[in-house]
């Protein structure tokens, strides 16, 4: 209750003001809200904009990428099918005259000699070491010794070692390692590769081989992508998620999924792109400060803000304008209501060609038609009477009809003249089934009683002229259809085709079910005609034609056929159930 008298108070008595405003209540938040999605739009738009764009140029860099390893790659197998190093490990420890240092030389020796002749980029290569099963090494561009893993248990160490066990599990792939196995710097990864006899048939391991590659490559493979933001190349190996290569600063990453991981960096506030590099199994991403990316949005919203404000002050003005030129004429409505109730049927106001306008103009019309409607509702309760009186009369027509009939068939009786006593039977039956107590609808069978009826009277008439044959299926007598379908058809075939034959001639009227139709047949042996067009010009044919397309609908057809001396035949084809519409 409370709230509705405080907003009681700020109801103003004047349709003006609260047209004002309603307005103002309208067109400021729908403007404020107009800059607000805009401004998110820019920012969205900008965002899907830099990430597609990242994405591409991350495609392309490892596209280089796969170039690169490739490389790499080529390095490795060189070095595995190289027969003379392969035959340094088989024979590696066995030939007790060959000392181990002065084998590890050669080797190192036949490394050097293979990469200085080697045809691919080897560039970024930093070393290369060969592990023997005896765990003896031979390098070239790192001295002979294993680094971390030169202890008594040297080769417990490095089995235990789980880039050792990644090469066994890729049994021969190239496997790369996140940083340098050897853990002497820090600007160096490893690729490692199960070294397997290529010429043994079961290609047994004889060795690892360890190829130490310069993170100075990922400069070459991000060199073309120099935008906004900074690259990292990411490990996602389950438990140990670690940056490869990374240029940004102070970006801390999670352990777990490389999905999990991403999120993490986003919600440091860093728009994030990935793409994944199928060789390594590393993801290259593309991050960026979100504040830098929307620096420029900045300068939008602050547009958006002052164009708003511009448009919500003409919005203000023009408001004013528009209330006024509104309330004006429904005054002027006003008044005139107010002088018709008073008795005034002059209206002089002339109202503009607007909605409020065609209100007026309508209440004038209105009220001028007003008294005309008032005489014609006078008119239709005097008509409804008289319908009425026609309906009682109508009601009792047909019993003075029939009485009269019927006293002509008994005076015929009486005087023995049964023709005539005949005719009124017929004509007073026929006359029934014509009206069928005003029903529309009749038995097949009742309107078979009134051909019959209508024959036995124009035989009369015509001394027996006429032959009817009646060919109707059982099970259709019982159908109701529209009275006075057929009844028709018959006197046209005497009236057109039998009356003007010379001697005798006969009807023949069929019925049958087709389907879901209904075919009935009136054929004459008549003197046929050449022009069908005038079967169409007749009152009888037309309104049977009218009447089966009103009621049973389009698909209802009635078709005439005639040839001069042969005579006629009539065929109408109808659904008895046509469905309602």
């Amino acid at each position: 209750m409370n709230l509705i008298r405080l907003l009681g108070r700020f109801r103003f008595k004047k349709i003006r003001n609260r047209l004002f405003a309603a307005m103002i209540v309208l067109f400021l938040p729908s403007i404020m809200l107009l800059g607000y999605i805009s401004y998110n739009i820019t920012n969205k738009t900008l965002t899907e904009r830099n990430e597609q764009t990242n994405r591409d140029h991350l495609r392309t860099s490892s596209e280089v990428a796969d170039l690169l390893f490739h490389n790499i790659n080529k390095l490795h197998y060189s070095i595995v099918v190289n027969d003379e190093i392969r035959e340094d490990l088989r024979h590696s420890g066995n030939d007790p005259e060959v000392r181990p240092d002065s084998q590890n030389v050669r080797t190192s020796t036949r490394l050097q000699r293979l990469v200085s002749g080697s045809f691919g980029d080897t560039r970024y290569v930093k070393s290369i070491c060969i592990f023997d099963l005896r765990f003896q090494t031979a390098c070239f561009g790192l001295s002979d010794d294993a680094g971390p893993y030169e202890t008594p248990d040297k080769a417990q160490k490095i089995m235990a070692a789980d880039w050792y066990r990644d090469a066994y599990e890729n049994k021969g792939k190239v496997v790369y390692y996140r940083s340098d196995i050897f853990g002497e710097a820090d600007d160096v990864f490893s690729t490692v590769k199960l070294f397997r006899d290529a010429g043994d048939a079961s290609g047994q391991p004889i060795g690892i081989l360890v190829v130490n590659v310069s993170k100075s490559i990922f400069g070459k493979i991000f060199s073309g992508n120099r935008e906004l933001g900074s690259y990292m190349v990411i490990d996602s190996t389950p438990g140990a998620t670690t940056a490869v290569f990374s240029t940004a600063e102070a970006v801390q990453l999670k352990d777990g999924t490389i999905g999990e991981t991403l999120d993490h960096i986003r919600s440091q506030g860093y728009q994030v792109s990935p793409f994944y590099n199928q060789m390594t199994n590393w993801t290259f991403v593309h991050l960026v400060k979100t504040k830098e990316l929307l620096k420029e949005s900045q300068n939008i919203r602050w547009a958006t803000t002052a164009i708003a404000a511009g448009f919500a002050l003409v919005a203000l003005i023009y408001s004013y304008m528009i209330s006024g030129s509104i309330t004006k004429p429904l005054l002027q409505l006003r008044k005139m209501m107010l002088d018709w109730t008073k008795g005034v049927r002059n209206f002089p106001t002339a109202f503009a060609q607007d909605e409020v306008g065609v209100i007026g103009e309508t209440f004038k019309r209105i009220a001028c038609e007003n008294d005309e409607l008032t005489e014609k509702l006078i008119r239709s309760e005097l008509k409804e009477r008289e319908a009425e009186l026609k309906a009682l009369q109508t009601q009792i027509k047909p019993h003075f009809l029939y009485n009269t009939l019927d006293s002509i068939y008994w005076m015929a009786m009486l005087q023995n003249n049964r023709d005539v006593a005949q005719m009124a039977v017929s004509l007073s039956e026929s006359f029934k089934l014509s009206l069928n107590k005003g029903k529309e609808m009749i038995p097949v069978y009742k309107e078979l009683q009134h051909i019959e009826h209508y024959l036995k009277i124009q035989n009369i008439r015509f001394k027996n002229r006429f032959r009817y044959i009646e060919e109707v299926d059982e099970s259709i007598r019982g159908l109701e259809i529209l009275k006075l379908l057929l009844q028709p058809l018959v006197e046209n075939a005497i009236y057109h085709g039998l009356e003007s034959k010379i001697g005798e001639g006969t009807i023949r009227l069929t019925g049958e079910r087709d389907g879901q139709y209904v075919i009935f047949k009136v054929e004459d042996d008549g003197v046929g005609m050449t022009d069908l067009e005038r079967t169409k010009q007749g009152y009888g044919l037309g309104n049977v034609k009218e009447r089966l397309k009103l009621y049973y609908g389009e698909d209802s057809t009635l078709d005439v056929w005639s040839r001069p001396g042969e005579g006629t035949r009539i065929t109408l084809r109808f659904n008895p159930y046509p469905n309602p519409k």
